[in-house]
């Protein structure tokens, strides 16, 4: 190769390494993990948050540190509260490695049973350094040998807390809100996002789920939303 080709090609991987930045968005790649903890009793009062007190106060709260998430605070009625962190979305979402996300929420026991495990394996992947590509093909194959499983029938979670940060559209806590967690669906058979309908929907974020979003008037501390943020 000659110097003019050499020129050329060094140009080409400069134009290619920068259109995968931008098509990357402002995320690539995972930051210091020390960005993505809290300190351990900041991490517990924003879990709690995501529910009313009668419901967290008596419910098992999980705290991030940098291998997986640990039990900060054992429980009694079956529900557990965490803060979820920016890789609990889709693989291709932009936002997989925003290290400003804290979603707190509040599974009951039908949501702990079977939609944390795969949250906390993947998490554990994560910190582990694994890429996107190998957890994906892991994950993939779980799904099909039954590792992982659609929702259980009666699977929410709250979302009421009205701090934490959900992802930059919001730019905040969004809406407090009811989550239910279905087997694959069509939303607007739920009545979700639908014109005048306060219910919502997401069925990308997980695997072989949909998301049924159900706005409620107040935070876990019982002030009422103002919210006006968009999803």
């Amino acid at each position: 190769m000659n110097t003019t080709q050499s020129r050329i090609a060094r140009a080409c991987s400069a134009v290619l390494a920068f259109a995968w930045l931008v098509a990357a968005g402002p995320y690539p790649k995972m930051a210091d993990v020390r960005e993505y903890t809290m300190a351990r009793n900041d991490e517990i009062a924003l879990a709690r948050s995501a529910a009313p007190p009668s419901i967290a106060e008596h419910a098992e709260v999980l705290v991030l540190d940098e291998h997986s998430y640990l039990t900060a605070v054992k429980g009694t009625n079956g529900f557990v509260c965490f803060v979820g962190r920016s890789w609990d979305v889709a693989f291709d979402n932009p936002e997989f490695w925003n290290p400003t996300i804290r979603s707190p929420q509040c599974f009951n026991p039908a949501a702990v049973r079977s939609v944390l495990p795969r949250y906390l394996e993947r998490t554990k992947r994560v910190l582990a350094g694994m890429s996107l590509a190998e957890m994906q093909a892991r994950e993939a194959a779980e799904w099909k040998a039954g590792t992982f499983h659609a929702p259980e029938a009666g699977a929410v979670s709250l979302m009421f807390a009205k701090g934490g940060y959900l992802n930059d559209s919001a730019a905040g806590a969004w809406h407090p809100h009811y989550m239910m967690f279905v087997p694959r669906t069509d939303a607007s058979q739920w009545g979700a996002d639908l014109p005048g309908s306060p219910v919502k929907s997401d069925s990308t974020s997980y695997d072989n789920t949909t998301i049924i979003m159900i706005l409620v008037p107040n935070w876990s501390d019982g002030t009422p939303s103002t919210a006006t943020h968009s999803h």
